[in-house]
């Protein structure tokens, strides 16, 4: 067969070979040269480049799957027999259900009432909503008190959320009311009259609205929209607006092993006003817009993770008629000497704080209407420390630092407007902040010299302790003293949990601090400085589970009915007891 092949093969080349040596045909009138192409005849040589097997490209789906053998062996009887013994294993525990709702109730001493609940409703995929509400108050006296000292604390809290193919959104509505009385009284005796005279009461609203998005596989990260307004009884009046966004600016186009830019931004608005200041009936305005770009870059080197960054803040102060811009540099350094036991850590920071009335009632809620509000620059932060574990269930943090801030507020006492007879000053009232039992706020230059210490100690699933201590220097420019800041701050926290039971151990201790005391009546010169005492505040809330629905709780503040102020006069309560019940439910 191979052999007709090639002699069909041979003669079919000769016979092409005579076709293209035949004569040119010569026109009579006209000689001219034809070349006749002719089209490609393969050759014997050329049958090598016909591939026999040619290589074929399936698609995926196509594709053969590799076949995969499994051995069905016979079980073999074995020799091996094991000693007789408890059958040890994994305790799991019990699944606990969890509910998407719930509702607590309570009462205590001093007349204490607490309710709280929670309802929250989700799609499998798309919408999330829920709503937070919280109420705690109590209506009895704190001993040695002879002005009203009840307060009440409201909070109510709303929030949708939507996820959506390239971002998700979340709308949230706050709303707070808090009722306080300016109930501490300065070292003067008050005639009866006189203190029936006083309207101590302060009232404190909140009403924010916050939108924020977060976007999948873009170059922001998130951006968030607030605003909130702020007011009191003495009809103060705060609007604050901020918007916030990161942002990853690439690197990679540059050079394959280059990290993003992280790029933070914030531009801040606020607004207020006070009625009147403290000396007299002049209103008191105040207005700042705070612009804040702070890019980021971190890179990991030979075991070291730098960050570096950098903060460039302006600021516009529009009622001083006054601006100021900063650039503050941030860096961090750290290493793990010793791999999950031992990490060291260095940097420098700072940055530019816009203080709020509402923050100011947060920390203190008896300051009196009448402040002087302006930014505390945070010039420079120099910090340094080691965290690790020093076994698998002990962990620990030490750091110390260096800190300079410019303006930073201090709660000082107010001078008493009253020496205890009269209630009238140019044949005005006073209001009920004006006999020495409010707190205006001292701006100073500080630097801060601090300690810190942080211990976890895991001792069992069930039961775990943290310690937490500090220790500040303090060293001030103008100020006679560090008004009502402690040098030393220390919490014990313990807890312990089981299927039904479970409790919780808060004590805290802060250092003693100072307040001033004046000569006489408002204006005067300070007389001196008053001491107030250290304290010791030990707390316990527990609770047990009768069910996954039903559980009992009970709250004890100031087990050692510790006699201590918060602030110069201002008593608090002694021991408490709060008592009630959680039901937890779906829809």
């Amino acid at each position: 067969m191979e052999k007709n092949l090639t002699l069909f093969l041979v003669f079919f080349a000769l016979l092409s070979i005579r076709s293209q040596e035949k004569e040119v045909v010569k026109d009579s009138v006209k000689t001219e040269i034809v070349n006749v192409v002719t089209k490609y005849n393969p050759k014997i040589a050329d049958a090598k480049k016909i591939r026999l097997n040619p290589k074929l490209t399936l698609l995926k789906k196509n594709e053969k799957k590799k076949l995969k053998y499994t051995i069905f062996s016979a079980p073999v009887a074995s020799t091996f027999t094991p000693k007789s013994g408890v059958v040890k294993g994994i305790d799991v525990g019990v699944k606990e259900r969890i509910y998407k709702n719930y509702i607590a109730a309570g009462y205590g001493n001093y007349a204490s009432s607490f309710f709280e609940t929670f309802l929250h409703h989700s799609t499998r995929f798309e919408n999330e909503f829920g709503f937070n509400t919280k109420y705690l108050a109590s209506q009895d006296n704190v001993r040695n008190s002879v002005l009203n000292s009840n307060f009440s604390n409201f909070k109510a809290n709303a929030f949708f959320k939507k996820n959506d193919r390239y971002f998700d959104w979340k709308l949230e509505v706050n709303s707070e009311r808090n009722t306080y009385n300016w109930y501490g009284l300065p070292n003067i005796i008050f005639t009866e009259p006189t203190i029936n005279a006083i309207n101590e009461e302060q009232i404190y609203n909140f009403f924010e609205v916050a939108g924020t998005t977060y976007f999948k596989d873009s170059y922001i990260d998130f951006g968030k929209i607030n605003l909130s307004y702020f007011t009191d009884k003495f009809k103060s009046s705060e609007i604050l607006a901020n918007f916030e966004a990161k942002l990853d600016f690439p690197l990679k186009f540059i050079h394959p092993k280059l990290n993003d830019i992280t790029i933070r931004t914030n531009v801040e608005f606020l607004k207020g006003n006070f009625k009147e200041n403290y000396r007299d009936a002049t209103s008191v305005d105040y207005s700042t817009v705070t612009i804040n770009i702070n890019p980021q870059y971190k890179i990991s080197y030979k075991g070291f993770i730098f960050r570096a960054g950098l903060k460039l803040i302006a600021s516009l102060d529009s009622e001083n008629n006054s601006s100021n811009k900063f650039i503050i540099p941030e860096i961090l350094i750290q290493r793990p000497i010793l791999k999950q036991y031992v990490n060291v850590y260095a940097g420098f920071t700072g940055d530019l704080h816009t203080n709020t009335y509402r923050s100011f009632t947060e920390k203190n809620p008896y300051i009196s209407p009448t402040q002087f509000i302006t930014q505390t620059l945070e010039a420079s932060n120099f910090f340094g420390g080691f965290n690790g574990k020093i076994t698998r269930n002990l962990s620990y943090n030490i750091n110390v630092s260096s800190k300079s801030e410019e303006d930073k507020p201090l709660f000082l006492r107010n001078a008493s407007k009253s020496d205890g007879t009269n209630n009238l000053v140019n044949g005005n009232p006073l209001k009920g902040y004006e006999y020495g039992n409010s707190f205006s706020i001292y701006y100073d230059d500080i630097k801060t010299l601090s300690f810190f210490t942080e211990i976890e100690y895991d001792f069992s699933k069930e039961l775990s302790f943290g310690l937490q201590a500090m220790y500040n220097r303090y060293t001030t420019t103008n100020a006679l003293s560090t008004w009502n800041l402690p040098e030393i701050e220390a919490s014990l926290t313990a807890k312990y949990k089981t299927n039904k039971w479970y409790a919780t151990l808060n004590a805290f201790y802060v250092s003693e601090r100072f307040d001033a005391l004046y000569n006489g009546q408002f204006p005067s010169s300070l007389k001196g400085v008053e001491t107030i005492n250290s304290f010791i505040d030990v707390n316990l809330n527990g609770g047990y589970h009768f069910n996954d629905k039903f559980s009992a709780f009970l709250k004890l503040n100031n087990v050692l009915n510790t006699q201590y102020q918060r602030f110069a006069n201002f008593d608090t309560q002694g021991f408490q007891v709060l008592g009630g019940i959680t039901y937890k439910f779906d829809f």
